[in-house]
């Protein structure tokens, strides 16, 4: 119950105020929408270029943490888009954003700040090394899954230019790709640029939460419940169930576990909902597996931390 009230509930809490002032009026939506900007545009690019900056990324890029929750990933990806399919009668491209759903875990906005307070910002690494690879990898299965469900067997000569387009216009990714290239080309800069940053990175996260509060409030709870709550438990179930077994398999140590399971333990992020609304397929059920998994994620999450080591 401590981890509950001391680490997850604080999270929730800056989330809820966000969702408080979008329901009250507090702050119009292009108030919500630009904060949500500057996080997504500006502050976490920052803070995941200084995160790869500084990083040791031959200690900390493990590839059986990375085969751990990838494979996991995977499966759940493979689950929504057959359980959508088969289990509930949905067209391939919904599908395919149904899976994407059970792909993408909210692991920057809550894996990130749950694992910091709940084992310190030291053991961060192994979170760091996932986010590294979770957009790119994440939106390459998603996109390359829809564009063949689109193309229905033609037209697919375009398909590594359209991955590779959407991969290079995501501010994550830019953010990621600098700082790697700052840390193996040993790059230095001046301390007041520093400063700066780290200023900035500071605002990430508070900044980020209060604006998803505020965005979740525009997803009413609406769509298919029952493929809505198979969402939620391929998400905060099957998932970091994958990861902790194959984790352990693989003998990671207690630190890479924590990240591993984790961020795997997460809700669906908001990506989620963006990847459906741009192919605009599964809009509603995608906004109310977000909704209601990261509401269903105060408990689940608490129950993840109490069996981890």
């Amino acid at each position: 119950m401590t981890a509950l009230i001391d680490i997850i509930l604080p999270v929730f809490l800056v989330i809820g105020a966000g969702y408080l002032a979008a329901w009250r009026g507090l702050l119009p939506e292009n108030a919500i929408d630009g904060l949500m900007g500057f996080t997504q545009t500006i502050a976490i690019p920052c803070l995941l270029f200084s995160a790869m900056w500084k990083l040791d990324l031959g200690a900390n890029f493990s590839a059986p943490l990375l085969i751990s929750f990838y494979t996991g990933a995977t499966a759940g990806f493979l689950a929504g888009l057959l359980g959508a399919r088969l289990l509930f009668g949905r067209d391939w491209q919904d599908s395919v954003a149904i899976g994407f759903a059970c792909l993408f875990s909210n692991s920057l906005l809550l894996g990130l700040p749950i694992t910091e307070r709940a084992y310190g910002t030291e053991a961060l690494a192994g979170n760091y090394a996932i986010i590294a690879m979770h957009s790119p990898f994440c939106y390459a299965v998603g996109i390359t899954a829809m564009e063949i469900a689109r193309a229905q067997g033609t037209g697919l000569r375009r398909l590594p230019v359209t991955v590779a387009r959407a991969m290079f216009r995501n501010g994550l990714v830019i953010g990621i790709v600098i700082g790697i290239a700052f840390n193996l080309g040993n790059v230095s800069l001046p301390n007041p640029v520093v400063q700066a940053l780290e200023m900035v990175t500071r605002t990430a996260l508070p900044a980020a939460l209060f604006a998803l509060g505020g965005i979740l409030f525009r997803y009413r709870p609406e769509g298919d419940l029952r493929t809505v709550l198979y969402v939620c438990a391929i998400s905060l179930g099957l998932h970091p169930a994958i990861t902790w077994g194959l984790g352990s398999a693989f003998g990671l140590s207690t630190d890479s576990l924590r990240s591993g399971v984790v961020t795997a333990a997460m809700a669906p992020g908001v990506n989620a909902y963006v990847f459906a609304n741009m192919y605009g397929r599964a809009k509603r059920v995608a906004a109310t597996a977000v909704l209601l998994a990261t509401g269903l994620c105060i408990v689940s999450s608490w129950v993840w931390l109490h069996l981890l080591p």
